[in-house]
């Protein structure tokens, strides 16, 4: 019996990527960046499944030239935008995708960023690195306490409950904005987290912590209006996606001081291109995506992203599914 016949975009973390290797008839795109269009094109033709990273449209054209053979497609990642989830349902391929691994992992990181903007970590470093230190000054890189200040989190899901448990350890006073997230969330009462309206959150926070998904209805979500309602001494932190935040409104409120500083794990476009007015501040901070990169959350999402894989080629439910509504 002939093994099944699967596209992979880049090669995934041990040991997802050896049982895929070992079950089926897989094709590796073997480069560091992401396949060009015409690659992806040609290499899912005739594939039962698609094994994808959040750096591929899984679109509609790509499902038509895979033809109506294809089973599953299996994103290695918590979120799922770059696959076109309604054409995939229309057609009853399930979507697998790998939540709750990289939960505590992201939240690290976004506390992280939180405190290295709060402190201006960064800022220090290269102030060493540039041969400024002469003394110790008691106004140097003066920077924001984080114990007792406000977080606003945009988005009170798996990753934005972490946040705030981060949080409460700082005592800090946590508001959250979440329209699917109810008042009284067991959570949020454990932790004394208020929800409150979107324009609240701003108005209020020291801090502005974004986890919200990547829709429609949120792209720029964060634009020149949300900026002029924060704090002139507000941070904003951004591990979700992008698209969220409107680059160039973000240029103008750091740069203005509508806003004091930024911290930003996911850009728009990603990866920022060199001469990107963001990266001639000084009041941020830019890094490569990088908040769910432990060695054990990458390889457990290999795992996950392989189980999802094999079980929509063997026709089973899929441990994780992006649209569980394909199983009626």
């Amino acid at each position: 019996m002939s093994k099944a016949k699967v596209f992979v975009t880049r090669i995934i973390p041990e040991p997802g990527m050896q049982t895929v290797r070992d079950a089926v008839d897989a094709t590796v795109w073997p480069e560091d960046l992401p396949p060009p269009r015409e690659t992806v094109l040609d290499g899912v033709r005739g594939c039962d499944g698609i094994l994808s990273l959040l750096t591929t449209p899984i679109d509609q054209e790509v499902m038509d030239a895979a033809g109506s053979q294809l089973k599953v497609v299996s994103n290695y990642a918590v979120g799922f935008d770059n696959v076109d989830t309604d054409t995939a349902t229309a057609r009853n391929i399930p979507v697998g995708h790998t939540p709750d691994v990289l939960t505590d992992t992201t939240a690290d990181f976004a506390f992280t960023l939180l405190m290295a903007a709060a402190r201006r970590v960064t800022e220090g470093s290269r102030y060493v690195l540039e041969g400024k230190w002469q003394t110790w000054g008691p106004s140097l890189l003066l920077g924001q306490d984080i114990t007792g200040a406000t977080l606003g989190i945009v988005g009170f899901g798996r990753i934005g409950k972490g946040m705030a448990h981060r949080a409460s350890g700082f005592d800090m006073d946590i508001l959250f904005a979440d329209d699917w997230v109810a008042a009284d969330d067991p959570v949020a009462v454990a932790m004394g987290a208020r929800k409150v309206d979107l324009d609240t959150l701003l108005t209020e926070s020291d801090f502005v912590s974004v986890h919200t998904p990547l829709t429609p209805e949120t792209t720029h979500l964060f634009d020149a209006a949300a900026f002029a309602r924060m704090k002139s001494t507000a941070i904003l932190i951004n591990t979700a996606r992008g698209p969220l935040v409107n680059p160039d409104d973000l240029h103008a409120a750091l740069k203005s001081g509508d806003i004091l500083y930024a911290a930003l794990d996911v850009t728009e476009p990603e990866p920022l291109p060199l001469d990107s007015p963001l990266l001639e501040l000084d009041n941020i901070i830019v890094v490569p995506h990088i908040a769910s990169a432990s060695v054990t959350t990458r390889a457990r999402m290999s795992e996950i992203a392989a189980a999802n894989l094999l079980a929509g080629l063997e026709g089973r439910r899929l441990p994780h599914c992006a649209n569980p509504e394909v199983y009626g």
